[in-house]
Formats: C-alpha cells, structure tokens, sequence
C-alpha cells in the first residue's frame, strides 16, 4: 500500500496535472502532452526537466526521419510519489467533515445572519 506523502514538487497544478497525465500511460508524446495541457514547448520543457531532475520523469529523444521526437514516462519513484500525493490529497478532504464544511463556504454561516 502506498504511503500518504504530500509532495510540494508534484502539487502545482502544472506538475499534478502532467503527472496525472503521465500515470495513465505507458510513454506520451511531447506533442500530446503540450496540446493536452496547453503549455509553450519552452513551459512544457521546464516542467519534464524539473520532474525528471527528482527522478520523477524519464525522457526519451529519438529521430523520427528528420525530426527529433521526445516522450516522457512516469519513474517508478514518480509513480510512487504521484499515488502518495492522491492518498494525502485524499487524507486532507476526509479530514473535512460535512458539517464542518459549511464554516468554510464563502461567508459561512453567520453570513446569513447579517
């Protein structure tokens, strides 16, 4: 079972949602991945090498004709660090009662009573 670990390096939104992306396939294209997640090629670029830098991410460059191609795939510690950040995210939302949940709305309840 996988341990709940918040990640700092995963959680921006830019990194969790390429990560997330990533842990549902084998290999992804760049190309895939910069339409999917709509970033520039320089943005994309800095986020695989920043994940692949904590051993998160592998590339893999290769000539297709006379084109460079780059895929990236999740690490095994990139998967383990991506289901660890899900079981915190998770551990953090149970934490927050239904009943509880009304004191943080927009307000609150004693909003209602101005």
């Amino acid at each position: 079972m996988t341990e709940a670990r918040f990640d700092e390096l995963i959680h921006p939104s830019t990194r969790l949602s390429l990560v997330a992306t990533l842990a549902a396939a084998d290999w992804a294209e760049f190309a895939f991945l910069k339409d999917r997640l709509g970033l520039s090629d320089s943005a994309l670029s800095k986020q695989l090498a920043t994940l692949e830098e904590a051993g998160y991410v592998g590339t893999e460059r290769r000539l297709d004709g006379s084109r460079r191609k780059v895929r990236a795939r999740l690490t095994d510690a990139g998967r383990e660090a991506f289901l660890g950040h899900i079981a915190a995210l998770r551990e953090i939302v149970a934490g927050v009662a239904p009943d509880d949940s009304a004191q943080f709305a927009v307000g609150g309840e004693d909003a209602l009573d101005r």
